[in-house]
């Protein structure tokens, strides 16, 4: 096993389960992977057991889409135990969580909602984010979100909210290009402005994926070949903030791992270009 490691300054592939077999027999060349975490929760089985033999030569990232920082309902100890129980068995290098809520009463919506940004929102999940990580044993990073929509009382702007929760909570950003092209589209903000309001040294991880673009908005399906647009965002944020381990995501329409290996080849190159500029 690799033991802790960081992940690789390099273009990885988010793995999902039609790719899995293929991973297996053939050892791609790729740097590094990230599953969703909830996918392994079980405590044995097939699944868990590929994750294993793949972990033993790949360096893992675990990125939670269930845990539901910003909800108002105690934190969930089961979901925590099931996610330690996890980081224990495959040793990621990384574990990371949206800055979002998904659940309210004791429900759950499939879905990754937004939240105002405003001190108490701040304050709020920048307690838990804290709790969460002394559960955990471990330092986690978050992930800013896409959203359809904006709260009337909001009195900071996302790029504000998002910088204050990493300067508080002294945790990592994952930052996902592709969402603040999104946002920034829907809502009519600068993209370039928000990334300069990000503080460098808090981003350990980039995502890019694809988006489908709606009557009234950009949607983040991640279900689309990532958009020019976006890639030229990836550049100059890049060139602002620095190289980072990179994620190729795509869950919705899966294609072919060839096209996913395309995409992240095109991420590499610019992650090439960018460090050997700055050299």
């Amino acid at each position: 096993m690799f033991g802790s490691l960081n992940l690789p300054i390099a273009a990885g592939v988010g793995l999902r389960a039609p790719h899995v077999r293929e991973v297996l027999a053939t050892r791609p060349a790729l740097p590094w992977f990230e599953v969703h975490s909830e996918n392994y929760f079980a405590d044995g089985g097939p699944a868990l057991a590929a994750l294993q033999r793949i972990r033993a030569d790949y360096p893992l990232s675990l990125h939670g889409v269930g845990m539901s920082l910003g909800s108002s309902d105690p934190i969930d100890r089961d979901h925590i135990g099931k996610l330690k129980r996890l980081i224990a068995r495959v040793e990621p290098a990384q574990v990371s969580e949206h800055l979002c809520w998904s659940s309210v009463g004791g429900r759950n919506f499939n879905d990754l909602l937004p939240l105002p940004y405003n001190d108490e929102a701040l304050a709020h999940v920048c307690g838990r984010v804290a709790r969460v990580q002394d559960l955990l044993g471990r330092e986690i990073a978050f992930e800013n979100v896409s959203a359809y929509v904006a709260f009337p009382d909001a009195t900071m702007t996302e790029s504000e909210f998002v910088a204050s929760v990493a300067r508080r909570t002294g945790c990592k950003l994952l930052l996902d290009v592709n969402n603040v092209y999104v946002n920034a589209v829907n809502h009519g903000f600068d993209a370039d402005a928000y990334i300069a309001a990000i503080p460098p040294d808090a981003v350990a991880e980039y995502h890019l994926a694809g988006f489908d673009a709606g009557d009234l908005c950009l949607i983040d399906t991640h279900g689309a070949p990532i958009s020019g647009d976006v890639w030229a965002l990836f550049a100059r944020t890049v060139r602002r903030i620095g190289p980072r381990p990179t994620l190729i995501e795509w869950d919705t329409d899966i294609p072919a791992f060839s096209v996913l290996k395309g995409e992240a080849r095109t991420a590499q190159r610019i992650l090439g270009t960018i460090d050997a500029i700055a050299a």
